[in-house]
């Protein structure tokens, strides 16, 4: 039997990196992408510092037809992809007055059009095969819309309908589609160096620890398809909901 692979798209320093390590520690070779290829420089000598095996690549996950080489090189040079994660997260705050099309747009195409590029494409590696798993990040703009977050909101508005109408389609075949629902600040240098009175709450358990993120993501792969969970929230125990 090959080995199996997983891929991240959207593999930053945080929660897409910790789910590439977690899968790669239980022998799947992990795929990881970002725009530039040389930042997943660290992340790629992580794993395989700690015996994991692992594969970077340069993707724009708008660009459909880097996606469509993605999947087929994966899938010809790599390993069977077993699990797909679609971790963009493209937030962003501006009042609607100051929302320009261009910025509206091209949220929209990180965290939604992306998201259906990946969907689409894992859907026809793994539909074949008859299993695999889907995954795409959600965070509490997936639910509802702040103030200042209409783009944002949109976008993970989209990319919610988006996991739901394929976990109602590739569910048949074997797919198992989930949306966890990331509803918090996670630990990451971003949050340390411009929210350091919500980082100072890490003491307490009151931020995301990427690490734990990543256990509920292996957790859902793993899951046995008579108890199949598609959505799925994550918050620490102090945020308000």
């Amino acid at each position: 039997m090959p080995t199996p692979a997983m891929l991240v798209i959207g593999a930053g320093d945080a929660t897409g990196g910790a789910i590439a390590r977690r899968f790669a520690r239980e022998g799947y070779i992990a795929c990881v992408t970002r725009r530039r290829e040389a930042e997943l420089a660290p992340l790629l000598e992580t794993i395989r510092a700690d015996g994991g095996q692992a594969r970077g690549f340069g993707c724009d996950a708008r660009d459909e037809s880097q996606m469509v080489a993605l999947f087929d090189t994966i899938e010809a040079r790599v390993g069977p992809l077993e699990a797909v994660v679609f971790n963009i997260g493209a937030n962003v705050n501006f009042p609607i007055r100051e929302t320009t099309a261009r910025v509206y747009r091209k949220v929209w195409e990180m965290a939604a059009f992306a998201g259906f590029l990946t969907g689409r494409e894992a859907a026809r590696v793994m539909v074949p095969r008859g299993r695999g798993t889907l995954i795409f990040t959600g965070a509490t703009a997936s639910l509802r819309g702040g103030k200042g977050f209409s783009a944002f909101a949109g976008a993970k508005f989209a990319l919610r309908a988006l996991a739901q109408s394929l976990a109602r389609e590739l569910g048949p075949e074997g797919i198992h589609v989930a949306h966890p629902v990331i509803d918090g600040a996670i630990d990451t240098a971003f949050i340390r160096d411009n929210f350091p009175e919500r980082y100072a709450l890490k003491d307490r358990d009151g931020i995301l620890d990427p690490d734990h993120i990543a256990e509920q993501y292996w957790m859902l792969h793993r899951q046995p398809r008579d108890a199949w969970t598609h959505e799925l929230d994550l918050r620490p125990w102090m945020e308000t909901f």
